[in-house]
């Protein structure tokens, strides 16, 4: 039995399969199976993915190779347009099948995310723009409809909205992180905590667990390597590049102290799922040798929380 299955540990702790294939970069990580990313994510102790590329869209098939693991589907990242109100109504049909697609796989939380005006995701705009184009008013006020209308839409099959913060996007800093949270109803919009994005963002990650750990449901744990984000500050880097220069890692590989994040999960009695993601070039950052990484440095840190409590 692998050391890692022997420790409790009192969170879900799951991992996504973009440390193998990147939906986000197309290219990376195209060699890699389904059988054997789900086998390597299970014999480290993970119980949990979420959707990618490389995973059937076909329900029963889908199900069928997650239980030969014993790993459970947590989510799916459904990119939306809701800020286009011209696109409002088509949007939202779209975003009922994922919902319909992710309740079939028993999911309890859907993922989303505005793509309008971001740097790579917004099919309006010129792949050759990597700026991100700030939403108006009136875009964010079709955006918190939409929003609540999709959250409405979850809610009816017994699931929850989360919504993720994310670099490169029109919510990626402090004020418009803020002003999503200010603007959506807290009963129907709840928040995806991601340490590096928030890190990325200008948020200390544990400020921002403070500041909304009553509306955060989800949780994703990535590193940021100090260095890599302070050139791609100075050098004004697009989210995509950033990531190949190796500006996220796992947690435990880079700058962020994730004891008191976990310690305030505990306090809290945080029980929704944990999942590792971490955006990095495979043929760079071997996948199996970081999510290793990152399942020893989580379940140690939080063996030693434990052991304090107890003293």
């Amino acid at each position: 039995m692998e050391p890692n299955k022997r420790i409790t540990n009192p969170f879900r702790i799951g991992i996504a399969p973009i440390s193998w294939v990147n939906d986000d970069i197309p290219g990376l990580g195209d060699h890699y199976t389904q059988d054997q990313v789900l086998s390597e994510m299970a014999s480290l102790g993970y119980i949990a993915t979420e959707m990618g590329r490389l995973f059937s869209q076909d329900p029963p098939s889908l199900k069928s190779k997650l239980e030969k693991y014993g790993i459970q589907l947590a989510s799916k990242f459904i990119g939306v347009l809701f800020s286009d109100e011209t696109r409002l109504e088509e949007e939202l049909q779209s975003f009922q099948t994922w919902v319909n697609y992710l309740h079939e796989m028993g999911c309890e939380y859907v993922i989303v995310c505005e793509m309008g005006g971001s740097m790579h995701w917004d099919p309006r705009r010129s792949s050759e723009d990597k700026t991100i184009k700030k939403l108006t008013d009136n875009e964010w006020k079709s955006l918190v409809e939409g929003l609540h209308r999709a959250a409405q839409i979850c809610q009816t099959l017994g699931m929850k909205l989360v919504y993720h913060f994310h670099a490169g996007t029109v919510v990626e800093t402090t004020d418009e992180i803020d002003r999503l949270m200010e603007s959506t109803d807290p009963n129907l919009v709840h928040l995806l905590y991601d340490t590096g994005h928030a890190l990325y963002g200008g948020y200390n990650p544990l400020e921002l667990l403070r500041k909304y750990e009553d509306r955060i449901q989800y949780v994703h744990l990535k590193d940021v390597r100090l260095n890599v984000l302070e050139q791609v500050r100075k050098e004004k880097l697009d989210f995509r590049s950033a990531v190949l220069r190796g500006m996220f890692t796992v947690p435990g590989d880079g700058c962020i102290d994730f004891a008191p994040i976990f310690e305030r999960l505990m306090e809290t009695k945080y029980d929704g799922w944990i999942i590792v993601e971490a955006e990095q070039d495979p043929a760079i950052a071997h996948p199996y040798t970081y999510a290793k990484m990152a399942k020893d440095y989580i379940d140690a840190t939080v063996q030693a929380l434990l052991a304090a409590r107890k003293r």
